[in-house]
């Protein structure tokens, strides 16, 4: 445990004694008083600016302990030195603070202990209690100091009464606090018929001990240095320094002896007229000493050994160090505990499995007796279903070898029927696909058609009433396909019944390579037609070019070669007219375009025949 640390929880004593109202929250004016005065305990300069800039009135209200603590490390706790202030003074402000409100002795004088005496219980109660607030110390800390008392007093502690009482207790079993510590110790329940100059020597000894680090104290015999004569001391042994004082009232100090790793202490001969001599051996000197007796020469080596042994091992404390150790061993206990708990429970809880295990495989053995009696009579039962059975199925193998001669001569005359069924569906298919091919040549045909008739609806406006023949017989044309169609859907339809009636399909079969042949002759009087249109389409194109361009004075007549444009953009009609009108009414002024519209009129009255084919095409019933 650090200084800080030991501070705190005196400090923490103090704070909860202003809080008057129990909210966890002082006044500013309480805190002020409350730092100037650990300022001046703990030799701490005083800094009046920082502590009225902290804690100056506003509306804020009262401070808690959280408000508090960041002035308390920074200004007070940061600055304390160890060694430079009585500790001593600093827990007697903090106890007379909080023994003010907590602490309430016997109004009749019965106390066992008195007001001193309680204050050095207190600060032996903060130096064991455990290091969460609020403190408590555990009940092995309690059972540790009051045995300390009582050894001190050559009285035994007894434990059993102990246990009973912090049983009793609401909290005694995680701990208690310093007033039910001091409670307890007041009431007389484990210092029976012991006056309290007694207990109070004993604590004062404990006191001394464990909060002073005293290791032990008494008289001695010392050889001077100078003089060499012996003188009789009262000895103080602290982990650091053995000091010497000419009585037990440690009044007048008259030196010390420094220890550290490098001393030793050994045993003397008897010489001189003294006996049970002992000497301290340092760096610088060497002391000489003699005891009472044997055993007082025997403990105080072995507490100077234990004082050097602390200064090797850079522990300034024995009893720190041993309350270290005490709350390892106990967090060890727990977790044995807890460890020995978990280990009981998960037996007890494999015990239960087990018993649960038993009873299951009791059960399992009387359902498998069960079992076994319903297998043998279901093995019965089922032996003699088998032999109906295989009477049975031996009747039915009969029967099935019977049918299955009879399914196999069926099945070689279906097999040859589907094999006839096989090679007309090829057949069929193939002419589907030789009339599909027809069907695309008309399509591109009619494609070509409209092209050519496109065409002559943009160049000349005239034939305006010849483009709605030819899109007449487009219609006409769309019409056949779509009839064409419905005739494939209705032969698809005859090839899915042709399997019910081979005669009929065998005719219709007939029928369609007829219209095949009638197809190929319109496919083949289309194209004559197209390339008749072809031509007529490159006179207009010829008359159209003069048309457009007349021949000027001094220029040579431009052979143009007609073609057809069917590739370019289609004006709509009534664009292509407009344009035409247009150009005739300004080629009205030119005579000699007159002329030429007069000739061009004259060949534009030949209007080209319809073709025979594209009629026959639309108008020829389907086969």
């Amino acid at each position: 445990m650090d200084l800080r640390a030991e501070l705190l929880k005196s400090i923490w004593y103090a704070f909860t004694a202003l809080d008057v109202e129990k909210s966890g929250k002082v006044s500013k004016s309480q805190l002020k008083v409350l730092s100037h005065n650990l300022y001046t305990v703990l030799c701490i300069p005083h800094d009046p600016v920082a502590l009225e800039e902290h804690f100056r009135d506003d509306d804020d209200g009262p401070v808690s302990s959280q408000g508090y603590m960041p002035y308390l490390n920074k200004y007070i706790l940061d600055k304390v030195e160890e060694g430079a202030f009585v500790k001593e003074n600093f827990d007697e402000l903090c106890w007379t603070l909080t023994a003010k409100k907590n602490y309430k002795p016997d109004r009749n004088g019965n106390s066992v202990v008195s007001h001193q005496d309680a204050f050095k219980l207190w600060c032996l109660f903060n130096f064991l209690s455990e290091d969460k607030y609020p403190l408590i110390m555990v009940p092995d800390e309690v059972e540790y100091l009051l045995k300390k008392i009582c050894t001190a007093m050559n009285v035994e502690l007894n434990s059993c009464e102990l246990e009973d009482y912090l049983s009793q207790e609401p909290q005694g079993q995680g701990g208690v606090t310093v007033w039910q510590f001091l409670d307890m110790v007041n009431s007389g329940r484990f210092l029976r018929g012991i006056d309290q100059e007694a207990v109070s020597m004993a604590v004062e000894e404990v006191y001394q001990e464990v909060i002073e680090d005293v290791l032990k104290q008494g008289y001695l015999w010392k050889k001077g240095q100078l003089r060499r004569n012996w003188s009789e001391r009262w000895f103080t042994l602290k982990p650091s320094v053995l000091s010497y004082y000419m009585s037990e009232e440690r009044k007048e100090k008259k030196g010390s002896i420094v220890l550290d790793k490098h001393c030793c202490v050994e045993v003397l001969p008897d010489r001189d007229g003294k006996r049970c001599m002992f000497c301290v051996k340092t760096s610088s000197r060497t002391y000489e000493m003699s005891a009472s007796d044997t055993r007082q020469r025997q403990e105080w080596t072995l507490a100077i050994q234990t004082a050097i042994r602390l200064q090797a091992e850079g522990k300034k404390s024995l009893h720190k160090d041993l309350k270290q150790k005490r709350r390892e061993q106990r967090e060890q206990r727990e977790q044995r505990k807890a460890a020995k708990e978990e280990e009981t429970q998960r037996l007890k809880q494999l015990q239960e499995e087990k018993e649960r295990k038993l009873q299951e495989l009791e059960l399992l053995k009387e359902a498998q007796r069960q079992a076994e009696m319903l297998l043998q009579e279901e093995e019965q039962r089922r032996r003699q279903q088998h032999e109906e059975m295989q009477r049975t199925l031996e009747i039915q193998l009969r029967e099935a070898e019977q049918a299955r001669a009879s399914m196999q001569a069926e099945m070689v005359l279906k097999e040859a029927e589907a094999e006839r069924q096989r090679k007309r569906i090829l057949e069929l298919e193939d002419m589907q696909e030789r009339l599909q091919e027809a069907l695309q040549q008309e399509v591109k045909a009619r494609q070509d058609e409209e092209s050519v008739r496109y065409a002559q609806a943009r160049l000349l406006a005239e034939e305006e009433e010849k483009l709605k023949q030819l899109m007449k017989l487009k219609e006409e044309q769309e019409e056949y396909i779509i009839k064409t169609q419905r005739e494939k859907q209705v032969l698809k339809q005859e090839m899915e019944n042709k399997n019910k009636c081979l005669e009929e399909a065998q005719k219709q079969l007939e029928e369609v390579r007829v219209n095949r042949q009638r197809v190929d002759q319109d496919v083949m009087a289309a194209q004559r037609k197209l390339r008749q249109a072809s031509t007529n389409v490159k006179h207009w194109n010829v008359q159209m070019n003069r048309l457009m361009h007349p021949i000027g004075p001094g220029e040579k007549r431009t052979n143009v070669s007609g073609g057809f444009t069917g590739y370019q953009p289609l004006l709509s009609r009534t664009d292509s007219s407009l344009k035409l009108k247009q150009k005739v009414e300004d080629k009205s002024s030119d005579p000699v375009r007159d002329n030429s519209k007069d000739s061009v009129s004259n060949g534009g009255n030949s209007r080209v025949p319809p073709s025979p084919g594209v009629d026959t095409l639309a108008t020829e019933p389907t086969k």
